[in-house]
């Protein structure tokens, strides 16, 4: 069964400046420390990646995973829904923005549903510190650059 987890954050940076971070997603490597790679596999007409897989650190161990972004909401809203995973059956999501002077409110939400039983604890914990450590390297990386 899936689960839904959201958590935000308040940015100090505009919309524009933390849309483009989470824009450029070839760079997650560089700033998110549990992705390993991510490699861009297709792109809609405007040149924004479609089709996105990633290699990431789970557990102790190398998960690998596709999504399929969602433009639909630009510039508020960028929605993903994961195409396959070799650890999970789902890892849809979005990331909402919402500007009020020079800050962001970034809200994520990820809606996960692993393939292997865990104990909800355990699951409840990995949710927080995806969620958390998504955003706080969100923020560090708008507001640093």
């Amino acid at each position: 069964m899936a689960e839904i987890a959201t958590e935000t954050a308040e940015v100090n940076a505009s919309l524009k400046k933390c849309w483009n971070v989470v824009m450029d997603i070839e760079k997650y490597p560089e700033w998110i420390a549990d992705i390993k790679e991510v490699r861009i596999l297709s792109t809609d007409d405007e040149g924004r990646p479609d089709e996105v897989s990633f290699r990431a650190a789970a557990f102790g161990r190398s998960t690998n995973y596709t999504l399929k972004y969602d433009y639909s909401g630009v510039p508020n809203t960028l929605k993903w829904v994961q195409l396959n995973g070799d650890h999970t059956n789902k890892l849809d999501g979005s990331y909402t923005f919402e500007e009020s002077g020079s800050k962001t409110t970034i809200t994520y939400e990820l809606e996960a549903e692993l393939k292997i039983p865990i104990p909800g604890f355990i699951k409840r914990r990995a949710e927080t510190l995806i969620i958390n450590s998504a955003l706080r390297d969100l923020k560090a990386r708008a507001e640093s650059n």
